[in-house]
């Protein structure tokens, strides 16, 4: 498991803890990489709640998958940054965490995230509870060097139809094998929801790029995720139908409702609001 905690981790210290339901945290973004979108700082948001709700019920469970009411992508961010992590937890037992969260970079607001909810399992399912709760304890102590993530895995979302200015499908090829797999989880594989959140915005942004609009200038930017529902895990090589569908335009914005689908069976959904956007 050479990419237990770091193929897939996104907290390198967590500073503070205050009363088990407000935690600060940091995560360093590493140089090498590329890039790192907005929905793995999402993912870094929801580490940190999966940190705090774990040390709320003794390790005995974790949060995984679930649904957000709603995530405002407010900032990019780039490689060498530092985001500042925090997390409010609303709720927490072994059924199920509530939780609001965001994060900052150089000051600069990133990504906010509210009305959370994960369903709580057993860590043994997923992880060794010790080593996870080891870990926890060297996070709230000296932390831990930048490094480990490798840079945004090779995805195939292949675009293969659709209406022109309405809808686009694409093909979402989940890998048989990825360095990211040993971090999410060790004893059971699952293909992260924010990896299937960052090809949803890619084929949004597809179909955003088809539509027209009464403004001749501007770009549709991504600016809220909602109304984000994960059905079930997601095993390795699993095949996921996507489609994004044009729901509502204006001169200024636009709503695109995205479906993910096993074969004919829902998995999950999400809406993303664009706005147009004029660079200065």
């Amino acid at each position: 498991m050479r990419g237990h905690f770091r193929a897939f981790s996104f907290v390198d210290r967590i500073a503070s803890v205050e009363g088990a339901l407000s935690v600060r945290g940091h995560y360093a973004i590493p140089t090498e990489v590329e890039v790192f979108p907005a929905s793995l700082v999402s993912e870094a948001v929801g580490q940190l709640a999966a940190w705090a709700a774990m040390a709320a019920v003794d390790f005995s469970h974790r949060p995984v998958a679930g649904i957000a009411g709603k995530i405002e992508l407010l900032s990019p961010v780039r490689p060498g940054q530092v985001l500042d992590l925090v997390v409010e937890l609303e709720s927490v037992d072994k059924e199920a965490v509530g939780y609001s969260g965001s994060a900052h970079a150089g000051g600069v607001p990133v990504i906010r995230l509210s009305d959370c909810v994960g369903p709580m399992l057993p860590v043994e399912d997923f992880d060794d509870p010790q080593l996870v709760r080891d870990r926890f304890h060297l996070l709230r102590a000296d932390g831990l060097p930048p490094g480990g993530f490798g840079g945004l895995p090779l995805i195939g979302v292949d675009h293969y139809g659709g209406e022109w200015g309405d809808s686009t499908q694409a093909v979402l090829q989940v890998p048989m094998g990825a360095p990211f797999f040993d971090d999410h989880f060790p004893r059971r594989h699952v293909f992260p929801g924010t990896l299937l959140m960052h090809g949803n915005l890619q084929i949004a942004a597809i179909l955003a790029a088809e539509v027209s609009s009464v403004a001749a200038e501007g770009a549709w930017v991504p600016r809220v995720v909602s109304d984000v529902k994960l059905r079930t895990f997601i095993s390795p090589g699993e095949a996921l139908d996507l489609k994004a569908t044009r729901t509502r335009l204006s001169e200024t914005e636009l709503e695109v409702t995205v479906e993910s689908r096993i074969g004919p069976r829902l998995i999950g959904s999400a809406k993303i609001l664009f706005v147009r956007e004029v660079s200065s």
